[in-house]
């Protein structure tokens, strides 16, 4: 068979269907001076097991993107798909619970519960699912992440870097398709960071998971196979990484 016979009768390739997808999306909201516009019609998609970096001054929209992409904030016009499903055609018991199936969070501040331990904080995003194998995964998870002897510790006996690696485990351990990250490492010093930074990403390949990173460190958005930079509430820049480099 001739090499253009193989093409033509080779299976057609159906689309990957994206796994975030925002069109025209704007967010404006009232001020002393009439109305203020922090996004202004952002478009763009993002491909199952993709990496990108939001990337942009302070104030320039990158946090009220993810806000909105994870639907815990409303824009004033356009449209969020996530996992398929039109965000804001949902009322907000169905956005919370797209968001437990499909949505995992890494914060700077952590946001961990201070009164429950490690091993309880990991395990609660399971038992709101009414998973009943919560202790035993949330177990494994911390192990992944090296807090096998940390599980019963509270936040406040945790280092910075320990407090960070139990949110990744919360985040990661109910397999989410996608993961949003909002300056994870703004709160840790150098070292610490990349110790964090170095277990998403491999977090990150093994599971399978797209991630969504707002950062200001542009060592980290390097490593990211996209960066979309903000400014002034418009998308300046989109560029993939160069994997040949």
């Amino acid at each position: 068979m001739s090499e253009a016979e193989r093409v033509e009768s080779a299976e057609p390739v159906e689309p990957v269907e994206p796994i975030i997808a925002v069109r025209a999306l704007t967010k404006q909201v009232a001020d002393a001076t009439g109305t203020l516009t922090i996004l202004h019609e952002i478009d763009f998609t993002l491909a199952p097991r993709e990496s990108v970096a939001i990337v942009g001054a302070s104030g320039s929209g990158k946090s009220t993107l993810l806000s909105i992409i994870a639907g815990l904030d409303v824009p004033t016009r356009g449209t969020v798909r996530l996992a398929g499903a039109d965000l804001f055609a949902l009322d907000e018991d169905a956005r919370a619970e797209l968001r437990a199936r499909n949505v995992g969070f890494v914060f700077q501040s952590f946001q961990l519960l201070g009164n429950l331990t490690a091993l309880e904080n990991v395990m609660l995003p399971l038992e709101l699912m009414g998973r009943r194998d919560a202790r035993d995964s949330a177990t494994e998870m911390l192990t992944r992440v090296g807090l096998a002897e940390r599980l019963a510790h509270y936040p406040k006996v945790l280092s910075g870097g320990e407090q960070q690696r139990v949110a990744l485990a919360r985040a990661f351990v109910v397999h989410p398709q996608v993961l949003l990250a909002d300056e994870p490492t703004g709160s840790l010093d150098f070292a610490t960071g990349e110790r964090v930074m170095e277990l998403m990403f491999a977090m990150n390949r093994e599971l399978g998971t797209t991630l969504v990173l707002v950062t200001h460190d542009r060592a980290i958005a390097t490593r990211c196979e996209r960066q979309l930079r903000i400014e002034a509430g418009r998308i300046a820049g989109d560029t993939a990484r160069d994997f040949a480099g």
